[in-house]
């Protein structure tokens, strides 16, 4: 008889009794044991390694003994995977899913001891799904009614917890106001309503070497000291919370605590920040809009800002780090927009061509029947993309970070479940970061974005490259009939005779870099001088490519 070989899992999700001598592992692996000895005639036999997750929840995958497990079970080590209740295994749905396939692939099946039911039956397989959607089913009921709560008391004007504004202590289920850094308040509000300017106020503040004032959070984390930033100063200016008021999603309820700011200086405030937002969009409407303003920052998180400059009529777009706008230094980065902005985009689009790594990292809560439903909405979020001002791409992107040698976007997981249609689970990250190694270079006279096989972000030819081209298959055109030598050619243009050498043997480039030329996608460096240089083409095709066209990627 063939020995079927189980390995026994079990889990916990909490780690209260674990230091016990007998705990609840070792009680799931007994009955674990004793079943797979009541099956010894069907030739099951337990395997001798330890499979125990303790303190772990079942949400996630990310599990040290269950990813050893399914190493072994990848390697065709296990025929039957043991736990005391299925929910040991998995308390997700679509985890559940990508498991089954995993042991699909090995030849592998698992059985819960108490219930009765197994995998290796296609009834097993059906109960099992009911059990984990009813599951799932009362997760999101439970969500849903801390979300109701959480609305129903802070309609009652409570305070819910977290980090209280600058100038309040949390009190129970309400606020009181520290005075000292209450006045600090008031005066951010006086001064911005008499500046008129959030910038002029964060350098008036700086200028008189107000910081933030240092506080301390119920777990202890330390917060303030350093300058205010044009975003704190925003969100104290927004924040309804100052009126005496609760805000909920966009309603505002009567709070139980005392306001810092009257009704009518927090309305003058809002309505000249909405006045400086709308008029802000109008000077963006009236030129070409750049996507990426607000969200692009340097290495050191210093925003990049949108600019152009026109030459022989034809408008050049940039994002400039502000030191070198206002000419206070002559370093920094200066970055072509539509590059940046064609690279940000592929980017995110090759993570929505992935849709099941998509979901992964986003912790997207798609249940079994909804897999196609996600490929199919991922595939017409591509096509979304694909517009260089979408309002996906725009909803999706926090920020993109340029670095000196990559650019890591940073994307918003919830706008992510949104715009795909889909929910979330409740241990989801807030964002997930994407990086690509791409450098900022110059290729002849323009500045360019290039990635690490060589290739620019954007496919533009080269006029002076295509011209060079042209030329060397006319040349050739005039000295292969043979009625004029390469020393009379050279006196009839004004060059020598080597240079006319040189350019033609371009005439005779492989088929693919000519291509790739004609359409601006070779390797970047490529110009008319390195072209030229003696010595720099070889005869081989395969050497022109490699060294002419970015490398492929693997």
């Amino acid at each position: 008889m063939k020995t079927v070989r189980c390995a026994i899992y079990t889990r916990k999700s909490s780690d209260e009794g674990l230091e016990q001598s007998f705990n609840s592992l070792d009680a799931q692996r007994e009955a674990c044991g004793a079943y797979i000895l009541s099956q010894a005639s069907e030739g099951w036999s337990a395997l001798p390694e330890i499979y125990d997750d303790g303190g772990l929840s079942g949400g996630t995958l990310e599990r040290p003994a269950l990813k050893r497990l399914l190493a072994e079970v990848a390697a065709g080590r296990v025929d039957i995977i043991v736990v005391y209740k299925v929910d040991r295994l998995t308390r997700s749905l679509f985890d559940f899913a990508k498991l089954v396939e995993t042991f699909d692939a090995a030849g592998t099946s698992f059985v819960s001891v108490t219930q009765s039911f197994n995998t290796t039956t296609s009834m097993g397989r059906l109960t099992l799904n009911m059990l984990l959607s009813f599951a799932q089913f009362e997760r999101e009921v439970t969500a849903e009614r801390i979300r109701d709560k959480i609305a129903a008391s802070k309609a009652r004007g409570m305070w819910m917890g977290g980090t209280p504004p600058l100038g309040y202590a949390p009190n129970d289920r309400s606020l009181v106001i520290v005075e000292e850094h209450a006045s600090l308040v008031r005066h951010l509000f006086a001064r911005y309503l008499a500046l008129g300017s959030v910038r002029r106020l964060m350098d008036e503040l700086a200028q008189s070497a107000v910081t933030v004032p240092v506080r301390t959070t119920v777990s202890g984390k330390p917060l303030g000291g350093g300058a205010f930033t044009r975003g704190q100063l925003y969100q104290i200016l927004k924040n309804v919370v100052y009126t005496g008021r609760i805000g909920h999603k966009d309603k505002a309820y009567p709070g139980l605590h005392p306001a810092i700011i009257d009704t009518a200086t927090f309305d003058a405030v809002q309505a000249m920040l909405a006045d400086h937002l709308q008029g802000h969009r109008s000077k963006a409407s009236a030129a070409e809009s750049s996507p990426l303003a607000g969200r692009i920052v340097d290495a050191s998180g210093e925003p990049l800002v949108a600019t152009h400059a026109t030459k022989n009529k034809v408008r050049h777009r940039y994002y400039v780090s502000r030191a070198l706008q206002q000419g206070t230094s002559a370093s920094g980065l200066r970055i072509p927009a539509r590059e940046i902005e064609a690279l940000v985009a592929e980017r995110v689009q090759q993570l929505v061509r992935q849709p099941l790594e998509l979901a992964t990292q986003a912790a997207l809560d798609v249940q079994v029947h909804q897999v196609a439903e996600l490929h199919a909405r991922c595939e017409a979020l591509d096509q979304q993309l694909a517009e260089r001002r979408s309002p996906a791409l725009l909803a999706i992107l926090k920020q993109v970070q340029v670095d000196d040698a990559a650019v890591t976007l940073t994307c918003d997981t919830a706008a992510l479940a949104k715009v795909l249609g889909m929910g979330q689970r409740a241990d989801a990250p807030a964002t997930i970061e994407i990086s690509c190694a791409a450098r900022l270079t110059r290729s002849g006279r323009a500045l360019r974005l290039v990635q690490d096989n060589g290739a620019t972000v954007q496919a533009t030819p080269d006029r002076s490259l295509v011209r060079l081209l042209v030329q060397a298959r006319r040349w050739w055109g005039m000295l292969r009939t043979g009625e004029i030598s390469t020393t009379e050619l050279a006196v009839r243009e004004g060059v020598t005779s080597s240079y006319v050498s040189r350019v033609v043997r371009l005439a005779f480039l492989a088929p693919a870099v000519t291509e790739a030329i004609l359409a601006g996608r070779q390797r970047a460096g490529v110009t008319v001088a390195s072209l030229t240089a003696e010595g720099a083409i070889a005869a081989d095709w395969q050497a022109q490519i490699a060294a002419l066209l970015p490398a492929r990627r693997r």
